[in-house]
């Protein structure tokens, strides 16, 4: 039997009304106020704050960084864009008629956001400049109480608290250097694609890179004509790909520039622009078939890839054994977009190093082979801490905090809520669907079902919602049976599994549609759920409902006036015919 929702009565359910119970003197639909807290201000944060705006509640988004935009704002290597077509990289209710490209750069990308907060006034909900460094749910108050350093000031702590918390940080925040001993030793330019310095000039230098994921694959042919020499360290084998919806781009799925004629009809046909767009998200939908071991789909996607791979190494065909894969499918890890990169590492500037690196030295790096390698300058495209634990203190009910709880991995309910952490919502967390398409109808998804969360504390007098352990074991068991019969389970190294070959997969159990359909309505079975009175039927009230006081229309059932929610005044209407008899 499935576990069903729990308040905290303790009444023994008799007949008899409690003696300390007492009717509230408010009609129904006076709810109560909750104040929601959103850590991050990013692609999620802002779709939250539209979200609430039109549905319930107040709201403070806070950042560490001074623009909104998150990983937008804050990446700016050379050659950084998205690997999704720009048109599907847009909230729905905000499409652009200004996108420059089929794949959008990320500063083009940070444009968007920066006027998607700007026009629909969102602005007023951030804090910028405010790092969250202590979150603590209080037991006796229901409230989550933060502190928050302003400005980069460890001295300048604000607090503040809320009945919800939510994480919209993602997992790609908290980039790392390389795991190697003696960096500082390095005497050239160091430099992190997280946190590149803008401007800085690799003309006619010796550069040097260390990593192959999607930033690696990125930067190499972006900074390619500018150094004099390059060296990349490609530790392990990796399908490089065309980016998503390639067969709708350019040239052997290269980036093209849309014409005036084209984006003239984005502003101006919106209606032939939505259908553009989604004729272009159903092929990314379709996606997820190549993900399943055995599929028709993933033998055509493995041999496509290798094809295009060979041939664009051929003339290098030493590297294509090096870096082709042989033990693991298409989609283990996310598929690595990397348009002009194989090309770029068949270039005479370019000496492709396989052997792993053991330490820094004053002039470069020494393999474990024990060969020193130099440059001017080490780009250090190597990611992010993918482990999903918080950075700063996260304590839920009971003393639990959230780093020791996921010291062994991370556990939850449906990706979005967390067992002894009450009202605390998570956007992008462990077991989301990552793995294919574009975030962006993702954090619609995931606000809408938050907002249904935070709606039935207004209108019921909620005082807390948290995930029973029966629901997030039964969760587990499920993901944890169904992710073998996927590519992602194969064994490459991924972020999915948090950077290891064998780790779990952090994945949802699922496409992204079946997601979308999952998020539609909230399990309340699932929670246990408190409420501000003993009696969960508190909120009934004094026996009216607020339209009966407010002036809404008191027939609204038989259907509204003109659309509009307002009791008519019928003696200005010419129905005397039916009322003169």
């Amino acid at each position: 039997m499935a576990p069903v929702a729990t308040s905290t009565r303790t009444s023994s359910g008799s007949q008899h009304a409690s003696s300390e119970y007492k009717v509230w003197e408010a009609p129904f639909g006076t709810g109560r106020t909750v104040r929601v807290l959103c850590i991050g201000a990013g692609a999620s944060g802002l779709n939250l704050a539209h979200q609430l705006v039109q549905d319930y509640g107040a709201l403070t988004l806070y950042d560490k960084n001074p623009e909104v935009a998150g990983t937008w704002y804050e990446n700016k290597y050379p050659g950084v864009q998205c690997d999704i077509p720009s048109i599907n990289y847009q909230y729905t209710w905000a499409p652009s008629p200004k996108w420059k490209s089929y794949y959008a750069t990320g500063p083009e990308i940070f444009r968007y956001f920066k006027n998607v907060a700007v026009e629909h006034n969102l602005l007023r909900f951030a804090r910028l400049r405010h790092k969250l460094v202590h979150a603590q749910w209080d037991e006796q108050r229901k409230v989550w109480k933060v502190k928050l350093e302003r400005n980069g000031d460890p001295n300048d702590i604000i607090e503040d608290e809320g009945e919800v918390l939510v994480n919209a940080t993602g997992v790609l925040n908290k980039w790392r250097w390389p795991d190697l001993p003696h960096r500082e030793r390095f005497q050239g330019k160091l430099l992190h694609s997280a946190s590149y310095e803008e401007g800085y000039s690799l003309e006619g230098k010796r550069v040097m890179v260390i990593g192959s994921g999607s930033s690696g694959v990125q930067i190499i042919p972006a900074i390619l004509d500018r150094v004099s020499s390059l060296v990349t360290f490609v530790r392990s084998p990796t399908w490089i790909t065309a980016g998503f919806a390639q067969r709708f781009a350019g040239k052997d799925g290269c980036n093209f520039d849309y014409n005036e004629e084209q984006r003239e009809v984005f502003k101006s046909n919106p209606r032939l622009y939505l259908d553009y767009r989604k004729y272009i998200e159903s092929e990314l939908n379709t996606r997820f078939r190549f993900i399943l071991n055995g599929s028709q789909e993933q033998k055509e996607a493995r041999k496509f890839a290798e094809s295009e791979m060979r041939r664009k190494l051929q003339s290098k065909p030493e590297l294509q054994d090096a870096i082709i894969p042989t033990n693991f499918a298409v989609g283990c890890r996310r598929p690595t977009p990397g348009n002009g990169y194989l090309e770029a590492l068949c270039s005479d500037k370019v000496q492709v190093v396989r052997s792993d690196i053991a330490e820094f030295t004053e002039r470069g790096v020494r393999d474990k082979d024990g060969i020193e390698h130099t440059a001017d300058v080490i780009i250090c495209a190597t990611g992010f801490d993918v482990s999903w634990r918080p950075r700063y203190p996260l304590i839920g009910r009971e003393g639990h905090d959230l780093a020791q709880d996921w010291a062994k991995g991370p556990d939850n309910y449906l990706s979005v809520t967390v067992p002894y952490f009450p009202n605390y919502f998570t956007f992008m967390g462990p077991f989301a669907p990552y793995g294919h398409g574009s975030v962006l109808p993702m954090t619609e998804h995931f606000a809408r079902h938050f907002s249904q969360m935070v709606g039935k504390m207004l209108d019921e007098r909620v005082q807390s919602f948290e995930p029973t352990a029966e629901a997030v074991a039964d969760f587990r068991e499920h993901r944890q049976k169904f992710l073998p019969r996927t590519a992602w389970m194969s064994p490459c190294r991924s972020w999915f599994k948090q950077s290891t070959v064998d780790g779990e997969v952090m994945m949802w159990p699922g496409s992204r549609i079946h997601f979308f359909e999952t998020m539609q309505k909230v399990r309340w079975e699932d929670y246990k759920i408190e409420y501000c009175s003993k009696n969960r039927f508190e909120y009934f009230g004094n026996g009216f409902a607020t339209r009966e006081t407010d002036g809404r229309d008191l027939s609204y059932y038989l259907g509204l006036r003109d659309g509009k929610d307002v009791q008519p005044d019928y003696r200005d209407e010419d129905i005397d015919i039916f009322l003169s008899a």
